[in-house]
Formats: structure tokens, C-alpha cells, sequence
């Protein structure tokens, strides 16, 4: 199957899509820095660069975008109809990357939170104040992992 769009074009829809100050990174920032939590972005002296890193705390948060780390389950997860070999090559090297960021950092003495961007995408207001609810006590908590649940509450 060939993509329904010319190379052009496809770049540059590609080259659009963001790697850092997502809606869903922007949405959560705000939101812990209203409760008054205070943190770093993208620190590079960390193994994967967290999106959040809250050094009082010891604890760093990924928020992933579905499609990129291969999200299981996930309706905003789909295998793309071109280039399949490629992009099954690329996600999976995203999720081994992933797998060795989280142990470096845990075993350096970092916490790792990883919210997916399906937990946040087009949700009520109501539903997002319980994702940051969990995500303040997880940081609180001092417990080793925390992951929001699946999309499948989505």
C-alpha cells in the first residue's frame, strides 16, 4: 500500500510533530505547578531526558505519546500500512529504550512515573484532576513506580 499523501508532504507533517511541550506535557505542568510543585524539564544530565524531573522528591515523569512508545491496547496505537517493517523496527527500539532508561534511572536512585498521552487526551476536567491526584500522591508517596492506567479508561 502506498501513503495516501506526496514525500513532501508527509515530511512535512512529520517534521510537526513535537518532541517536547506537547498538549498533554503542557496540560500536566501546569496543573502540578498550580498545586505547587516544582520541577526541571528535559533534564539532560538524566538518562532519557524526563519530561518532569522533581528533584526534592527524587522522582522523574515521562509522559509518552501512544503512538511513538507503542502503547498496547491503546486505540491511538496502530501499526502504520506503509513502511510496516520500519516503523515496527522503530517503536521497538523506542520500548527497549524505554525499558533501559527506567532501570538506569531506577537503579541510580530515581522514581519513575510514565504517563501515556491517551490518559490525558480529550478528557473532562473532572477525570484530569483524579490523573493529577494520583500523580501528587505518587510523587508524595515515595513509592519506587507509577504508571496511569491504560487507555483502556479512556
Amino acid at each position: 500500500m502506498t501513503d495516501i499523501v506526496d514525500p513532501a508532504t508527509r515530511s512535512r507533517m512529520m517534521s510537526g510533530i513535537r518532541g517536547k511541550d506537547t498538549k498533554p506535557e503542557m496540560l500536566i505542568r501546569k496543573a502540578l505547578h498550580k498545586r505547587g510543585f516544582r520541577y526541571r524539564l528535559h533534564a539532560k544530565d538524566l538518562p532519557g531526558k524526563p519530561d518532569l524531573v522533581f528533584p526534592k522528591y527524587k522522582a522523574v515523569v515521562f509522559i509518552h505519546g501512544c503512538f511513538w512508545h507503542g502503547h498496547e491496547g491503546c486505540k491511538y496505537f496502530k501499526v502504520p500500512q506503509t513502511r510496516t517493517e520500519f516503523w515496527l523496527n522503530k517503536i521497538e527500539g523506542n520500548r527497549l529504550r524505554d525499558k533501559q532508561v527506567r532501570t538506569q534511572l531506577e537503579e541510580s536512585g530515581w522514581r519513575v512515573g510514565i504517563i501515556w498521552e491517551c490518559s490525558v487526551r480529550y478528557r473532562r476536567s473532572d477525570i484530569i484532576n483524579v490523573l493529577i491526584d494520583c500523580l501528587s500522591d505518587w510523587i508524595l508517596s515515595g513509592r519506587c513506580f507509577m504508571e496511569v492506567p491504560t487507555s483502556t479508561t479512556s
